[in-house]
């Protein structure tokens, strides 16, 4: 029997896709879990409208990040921060302020977890942090830390 998968099944398959099971596998353990459906024409149909539709939505989500990365090339971020004296900050500046400071001062949203510093930031000065946008999209962004 041809089943479609509507969620990952360990040593079959991944969701969304069709298999070839045997019919007693299928009606005594598939259909009544809800783990998959029967191959009939609709379900094809729907399946394959899926497919395409999650296609559509990686292919913007990938110009989306590669446009966010071509962004954060071109600009510099500007934090200022409590130092005591001689350039050294009170603390470390931390990949949620920088993205704070990124929405604040030009809109571009980023969660913290996409941007990766390679060693703290503990004075003042220009610095270059790398940011993962996913899809193997990165960029690097300057960032300008000044003592307040």
């Amino acid at each position: 029997m041809k089943v479609i998968l509507l969620q990952d099944v360990r040593g079959k398959g991944k969701k969304g896709q069709m298999l070839e099971v045997s019919d007693g596998y299928a009606r005594n353990y598939m259909l009544p879990r809800k783990i998959a459906v029967e191959a009939t024409a609709d379900n094809v149909n729907t399946m394959k409208m899926n497919d395409k539709a999650r296609q559509e939505k990686l292919q913007k989500a990938r110009e989306e990040a590669v446009a966010t990365a071509a962004k954060l090339r071109d600009m510099t971020l500007e934090l200022r921060c409590k130092g005591g004296g001689a350039g050294r900050l009170f603390g470390s500046v931390t990949s949620q302020e920088i993205a704070d400071a990124l929405k604040a001062q030009h809109g571009v949203e980023l969660d913290k977890r996409k941007i990766l510093i390679d060693e703290p930031i503990k004075t003042t000065g220009l610095y270059t942090v790398k940011c993962k946008l996913g899809f193997e999209v990165n960029a690097s962004l300057r960032v300008n830390v000044q003592e307040a």
